[in-house]
């Protein structure tokens, strides 16, 4: 079922309220003081069905000057705007500035629609909707159909529910995939049920039972029921004038302006980057103070204006403001900005960068950013966060990040990232980093092994740090693999190496190999310390290789075995306390003919792998070994 919202704009007592029950049967004048003033203070809400079946919420708004603000707090979210203008007055200040407003906020379906028409005889009402027609020529509501009303008698309401059903039809539904946000326009307390706010979910679909974040306050709870309507319902969407109970929060905990969303989708923003516009005849200098309104929330601050000094009425720039509070904003959220005082709207604009850092003024760069930002939108600032990372992002922190949901459809337009696949969870990797961490890898191990030509490589370990420095990430040990994958490295059981590298022995240090292994060999348990070998320098390229191959097997630094002699030590180990139960040292030292310093260090060597436990004087073999 569809649902729209439909909210009111217009000068005060034009009969918004009024024109509100005449279509939906209901009086949104809530408060006592608006009964007695006989005007809207604060946001009114109601609700009806319209002939086709869609379900239309209405916001009523004051039009009183002195409540604007509670006016921009329903205008966000609204899909079709009545404009009322009463037909003994015509087009008056606050009728001007709702609709500045409205254009700020990027509404574009409204209705003109002139009450009180019983009023005013034929040539005066004339004359009125001529008046209107040549203000609104330069406005969004230029075509606009404009309609003429009683609420009192019920004159033209029939039609002009016809033509909100026809405008309904052509309303494209909001986004019900991307991230759900609430901004709430009012918080109150329901005995026996405890804090509720209301507001227009603007996007995605929030159930009963989500988990929540009420940003700036970062405080995480639970939506514990909701309603459409009045009626209680398991899920609410995009485009719905929505209420949450909401667990375990109190009402002055939280205010109107806050925002509910998921958690950690949101930062708080203190300084945000905006394509800012002015209205005619009006004009703003660099760090005056100013009102900005997003959301349903205001907020004081400065403008800092980056190109210029003063921006006068009907121009643009790029500009940063600078606020007193957070404000809970994402890319492309419009703004409405109000002269601090007097309280006068005087532009309005676009989020290009939420949680912005301070820029210095006539930076062209700078400018230059938030220009390609501006016109190139979501795609130039992916692309630019994901080649700011050296690891490939999950595809889904992007989407939520951007707020993209159709995110694929994006990513499948851009060539120059990578889609990679780890153990069901796709990432993105630009290709321009993968490229330079290949060079990288590709210029270490090339000089590697022209340090090291006899070393097979350097460990796994070594590698990462160098490309990735202290970063501790399972993607690492994927980015390797992608890379053995490519045919740029060679992943082996201890170290990494070029693909094609191979250690190669000339003759000579093949015959070295001979001699040592033959050394070695002979010697059994009685071997030399590496440095009394003969000619040590020449030989420990060939020592090293041997030893990384496996030939020899490294016990400390004082003794090495032949594979073939470390393997009998261990077997003459095992089979003696297979049948003893333990060893001694002088028993040990005896079964291998050794010394005691070469049979020591062979048993710590075992005590080290868990081969064996050392008891006091005595070794046992490790339990873990005895039942395997």
């Amino acid at each position: 079922m569809k649902h729209i919202i439909i909210g009111t704009a217009g000068h005060i007592d034009h009969g918004k309220t009024a024109l509100i029950k005449a279509l939906t049967g209901n009086d949104t004048d809530r408060l006592k003081e608006e009964k007695q003033r006989g005007i809207t203070i604060d946001l009114g809400f109601t609700y009806f069905d319209l002939p086709s079946g869609v379900k239309a919420g209405v916001i009523d708004v004051p039009g009183h000057e002195k409540f604007i603000k509670n006016m921009l707090a329903g205008a966000h979210g609204i899909d079709i705007v009545l404009v009322v203008i009463a037909a003994d007055e015509g087009v008056m200040p606050q009728t001007k500035e709702h609709i500045d407003i409205l254009t700020y906020l990027g509404i574009k379906n409204g209705i003109v629609v002139i009450t009180k028409c019983d009023k005013v005889d034929n040539d005066w009402l004339r004359m009125v909707k001529d008046d209107i027609k040549e203000y609104l020529k330069d406005t969004f509501l230029k075509d606009a159909p404009i309609i003429e009303v009683s609420s009192l008698t019920d004159y033209g309401i029939k039609e002009l529910i016809g033509i909100i059903d026809n405008k309904a039809k052509e309303i494209t539904e909001k986004n019900f995939k991307g991230i759900f946000r609430l901004p709430i326009d009012r918080v109150f307390t329901v005995h026996g049920f405890g804090t509720v706010v209301t507001g227009t979910l603007i996007s995605g679909t929030i159930t009963n039972g989500d988990i929540i974040e009420i940003y700036p306050e970062m405080i995480i709870t639970k939506v514990r029921n909701i309603q459409v309507h009045d009626a209680n319902v398991d899920r609410a969407y995009a485009g719905q004038r929505t209420a949450l109970n909401i667990a375990d929060v109190k009402k002055d905990e939280i205010s109107r302006g806050d925002v509910i969303a998921p958690p950690d989708v949101i930062e708080p923003s203190k300084i945000v980057d905006v394509k800012l516009s002015l209205l005619k005849n009006k004009s703003i200098k660099n760090r005056e103070r100013i009102r900005l309104y997003t959301g349903a929330s205001e907020t004081i601050g400065r403008v800092v204006l980056l190109d210029r000094d003063v921006l006068n009425g009907n121009e643009s720039t790029y500009a940063q403001i600078i606020l007193e509070k957070d404000v809970c904003v994402l890319k492309d959220d419009r703004f409405v900005i109000r002269s601090y005082s007097p309280m006068i709207t005087i532009g309005g604009g676009i989020i290009l960068i939420p949680n912005a850092v301070k820029l210095k003024r006539f930076k062209y760069e700078a400018i230059e950013e938030l220009k390609k930002i501006y016109e190139n939108g979501d795609l130039y600032l992916l692309e630019k966060y994901i080649y700011n990372s050296i690891l490939p992002i999950p595809i889904m922190d992007v989407s939520k990040r951007f707020n993209i949901p159709d995110i694929q459809d994006v990513i499948d337009k851009m060539t120059s990232l990578l889609k990679i696949n780890v153990n069901g969870v796709i990432y993105l990797y630009h290709k321009k980093i993968y490229e330079g961490i290949q060079k990288n890898a590709k210029d270490y191990l090339s000089n590697y092994h022209k340090k090291y030509p006899l070393r097979e490589g350097v460990s796994k370990e070594e590698l990462i740090v160098k490309l990735f420095g202290n970063l501790k990430s399972k993607l690492t040990d994927y980015i390797l693999k992608l890379m053995e994958d490519d045919k740029v490295i060679k992943i082996n059981a201890k170290n990494v190496s070029l693909y094609n590298f191979n250690v190669t022995l000339t003759h000579e240090q093949k015959n070295i190999e001979i001699s040592l292994l033959r050394l070695y060999e002979t010697a059994k348990y009685n071997v030399k310390r590496p440095r009394e070998i003969e000619d040590y320098d020449n030989i420990l390229p060939v020592f090293n290789y041997m030893v990384e191959k496996g030939e020899l097997v490294k016990i400390n630094d004082y003794i090495y075995l032949t594979q073939n002699n470390f393997n009998n030590s261990k077997e003459i180990l095992i089979n003696y306390l297979k049948d003893n139960n333990d060893i001694t040292l002088a028993i040990y030292r005896d079964l291998l003919g050794t010394s005691r310093r070469i049979a020591i260090g062979i048993l710590e060597y075992f005590d080290a792998i868990k081969l064996t436990k050392k008891v006091g004087d005595i070794r046992i073999l490790n339990k873990g070994f005895k039942n395997s």
